[in-house]
């Protein structure tokens, strides 16, 4: 068997083990499986039982002279496909025919030093939608047709909700509850959450109208469209041919979910390029909604509600991850703390204790924040 066939049989041995040992998802799994073909690329496919110290080195400066696009990849990139790579020569040291040649010491040189790694994994800033801009971009949709009462309910909820694109792409009529504002994300309902975990999720009362729209729209889909609890909450848009044959035009709505996120990023992008707004990804308005929230916490049994509202199991992932800010929202908040201590704290010594045990039981226990 040549080494190309060999290489080929083991991975799918490892790919195997991570769909149905560790659960991962085909999402996750072909992020990994790009890592180690990078690496076959480099080393011309050649029989993994050679790998060494000096490839490993030889590997980890191929990737940062390595362009895409005319540009280099990034820290964060190349940081990213020496761990996966690693974690499948750590998982293949250990497999029959694997274990005297590819050793542990060599597999620990595909590490970036401590200065790139710690640029690599800092935390960056994200780009933001305001609670203004949500609500601009909102009210510059007409709202008339069925099409535009969709999408300007769909933008509120991105952001009331805090829930991913690919949930909601997903999300039936008859998991949103209007009355108490309860949305039961339910895998077993076809809801496409991360880790397929079972999330009931509150919308946030930031804004009155936004949460009115939102409800007026599953009444209206109830009601006027006569949508079954199974039917989409945000269907597709029904295209039929015109009369002329020659073109296609949006006629109305289907009771049909979308196939992913892809859509609802079409909606945003074409709804803020005419309303001459900046533009910004479905999951940006989810960073917003835990920035929103978070600052109006005053308590951390608010801010674990928060971070549970949203579907985090650890309230470090919620700060960690979703918690940095940029540097002038930094310089606006330090600048209004009474630092001299002249007024009541509104979260007591114990309460901060609290948040940090939980933030060093997330490092214990190793989660990476990323929920």
């Amino acid at each position: 068997m040549s080494s190309r066939g060999k290489n080929e049989r083991v991975k799918r041995q490892y790919f195997k083990r991570l769909r149905e040992a560790d659960g991962l998802s085909e999402m996750t799994i072909s992020c990994k499986e790009r890592s180690i073909a990078l690496y076959d690329e480099f080393c011309g496919n050649q029989d993994y039982v050679k790998f060494n110290q000096k490839l490993a080195v030889q590997f980890k400066s191929w990737l940062k002279e390595r362009r895409t696009g005319g540009k280099p990849l990034s820290l964060a990139t190349v940081h990213n496909h020496l761990r996966q790579v690693a974690a499948f020569l750590t998982w293949l040291s250990g497999q029959p025919g694997y274990k005297s040649s590819v050793k542990l010491d060599a597999v620990s040189f595909l590490n970036l030093d401590r200065k790139s790694t710690m640029e690599a994994v800092a935390p960056r800033p994200v780009r933001l939608p305001s609670l203004s801009y949500v609500k601009e971009l909102v009210r510059s949709i007409p709202g008339v047709s069925d099409v535009e009462r969709r999408d300007r309910a769909l933008i509120a909820f991105l952001l009331v909700s805090g829930m991913r694109d690919s949930a909601i792409a997903s999300l039936p009529l008859g998991c949103f509850d209007r009355d108490s504002l309860m949305v039961h994300q339910d895998p077993r309902q076809g809801v496409k959450t991360k880790f397929n975990k079972t999330i009931n999720t509150r919308l946030m009362h930031f804004d009155s109208e936004l949460i009115s729209i939102v409800c007026d729209w599953a009444e209206y889909l109830e009601q006027g469209l006569l949508f079954g609890s199974t039917d989409p909450l945000f269907p597709r848009t029904r295209v039929e041919q015109c009369r002329e044959g020659l073109s296609f035009e949006a006629t109305g709505l289907e009771p049909a979910f979308w196939s992913g996120g892809g859509t609802i990023r079409r909606i945003l992008r074409e709804r803020a390029t005419a309303a001459g707004l900046d533009y910004y990804k479905p999951h940006s308005f989810r960073h917003a909604a835990v920035h929103l929230a978070m600052s109006r916490c005053r308590t951390a049994r608010e801010m674990k509600s928060v971070s549970q509202n949203i579907g985090h199991e650890h309230i470090g992932t919620t700060i960690m991850t979703y918690g940095t800010l940029d540097s002038q929202t930094v310089l606006d908040v330090v600048s209004r703390i009474d630092f001299e201590g002249a007024r009541e704290p509104e979260m007591d010594d114990q309460e901060l204790d609290r948040i940090i045990q939980l933030l060093q039981q997330q490092k214990r226990s190793g989660r990476n924040g990323l929920e």
